[in-house]
């Protein structure tokens, strides 16, 4: 068993969370089968490199628009392999599709930038591709998570060697095939399996991994990345604070508090996992809390009337059942559960809890699940900033004041990659904001002008006469 997922004889038992009923068996790659694919990316490279910036991107359009023609039935398949409601899939399918405004961005990032300096001198500072690139998804986000980090490895003039997480094998075959049938061959390739298959392409000759997972995870990557110094982009694990002032939008934060603990069955890298509330106005906090979790009903994910569905998998539902049970025995108190299936399926209730303390597995621990976990503090800046960066991870927080400046002066002093003021970061991002991660939380980072460049190194031409 890895992640849940069952393996036999070479092949992936791809599950539905709902019922445990087999979906698919999907033939895992082999050795050989690894090699040749990144053999292929290998000779296929220096053509594909040698094509214009705007050709490539050209091409890379078609391919995300090519997804529409089969739209319905990629979203039903993420909620089919790892449960997402419906209209949460249909919603990452459509920002899959349409890319091309990102891509348009993708492309100004990869323009080469000249210099004039003194007298007729001049220098072109231009974008080197890597060579083959690994990307290892995860299967949270199954179709826009290989696009965020496949298109702008394509676009700077990389090939690519997909590997989607062994959740969601049929998901990252539409989409990874989508790519391949539009490019040309050997630029994409396709490779299927669990983490054995994951560890043989990383250690493989590639130059660069991209990977989204666990920072455990990412820490074996990087190890095995040291030997031969491949490039790195690692978006890893989160355990984000959110801080609630007395002066704050209840309301707002309430609402914010429990929509983006349980958004995707709280199973997304950003999710606010620790709620810090000024306690003198707690007791309506949790209270306004606790009213609007009644309404996340768990259920099967094509069903209309869910909210949530099923947890991934059974391992990681009894993660969530581990902290929420850890944490009732030092002393927290359940203050809601929706309601939830009581059948043989993965579901775990959108809970809501409070007088969590730093003793607690669920404080410490990523718990990536339906859980809003709320804290008290005295209402002051500097213990809002402590407790904010008492965790190994910095992935994302966010602070929640009517007062703009005292809301920016703890954002300033967060230690995370991104900070939302009177928002959740992820849902009010520019697109040219990096999506960055301190301490634990990643190496490298992907997204924005800065992201983007990490998929190629800057090159510079200098001549003593004009260039261009």
């Amino acid at each position: 068993m890895v992640q849940g997922v069952e393996v036999q004889d070479g092949y992936l038992i791809d599950k539905n969370p709902v019922d445990g009923s087999v979906i698919a068996k999907v033939k895992m790659s082999t050795k050989e089968e690894v090699s040749e694919a990144v053999e292929r990316a290998k000779r296929a490279q220096a053509e594909w490199s040698l094509k214009p910036l705007e050709d490539r991107v050209s091409l890379l359009k078609k391919c995300c628009a090519s997804l529409s023609n089969q739209k319905d039935g990629l979203a039903e398949m993420i909620t089919a392999e790892m449960g997402k409601v419906l209209s949460e899939a249909k919603e990452e399918v459509e920002g899959a599709i349409d890319k091309s405004e990102y891509l348009d961005l993708v492309m100004e990032a990869n323009k080469p930038e000249v210099i004039t300096h003194g007298e007729g001198s001049q220098a072109i500072i231009m974008r080197e591709p890597l060579g083959v690139v690994a990307v290892v998804s995860p299967w949270n986000f199954p179709a826009d998570e290989i696009l965020l980090l496949a298109l702008p490895a394509l676009a700077a003039g990389n090939t690519v060697v997909v590997k989607p997480s062994e959740v969601v094998p049929l998901t990252g075959s539409l989409v990874v095939n989508a790519l391949v049938e539009g490019l040309p061959d050997g630029v994409v390739s396709l490779l299927q399996g669990d983490g054995s298959v994951g560890s043989m392409l990383t250690n493989s000759d590639i130059q660069m991994v991209a990977m989204t997972g666990s920072s455990a995870t990412g820490k074996k990557i990087m190890a095995t990345a040291a030997k031969d110094l491949k490039r790195l982009v690692l978006e890893l694990g989160g355990k984000d604070p959110m801080v609630v002032f007395a002066d704050a939008d209840l309301e707002k934060a309430a609402t914010d508090a429990v929509t983006y603990s349980f958004f995707n069955c709280g199973q997304v890298c950003c999710s606010v996992e620790r709620i810090y509330v000024d306690r003198a106005i707690k007791s309506e906090f949790e209270s306004k809390c606790a009213e609007k979790a009644k309404e996340w009903k768990a259920g099967a994910g094509s069903c209309e009337e869910s909210k949530i569905g099923p947890m991934v998998s059974s391992m990681q539902r009894e993660i969530v059942r581990k902290h929420v049970g850890d944490a009732t025995n030092k002393g927290a108190k359940v203050l809601a559960q929706a309601e939830c299936p009581q059948s043989k399926g993965n579901f775990f209730p959108a809970t809501v809890i409070t007088d969590v303390t730093s003793e607690m597995l669920i404080y410490k621990e990523e718990t990536f699940g339906p859980v809003v976990c709320i804290s008290e503090f005295d209402g002051s800046e500097k213990e809002a900033v402590r407790l904010s960066n008492d965790t190994e991870y910095g992935l994302s927080a966010s602070v929640y004041t009517q007062d703009i400046a005292k809301g920016t002066r703890v954002a300033k002093q967060v230690k995370a990659g991104q900070v939302g003021i009177n928002d959740w970061p992820l849902a009010i991002a520019p697109a040219k904001c990096p999506w960055s991660g301190m301490k634990g939380s990643g190496f490298g980072y992907h997204s924005g002008m800065d992201g983007w460049r990490q998929f190629s190194v800057p090159k510079s031409l200098v001549c003593a006469s004009k260039l261009t």
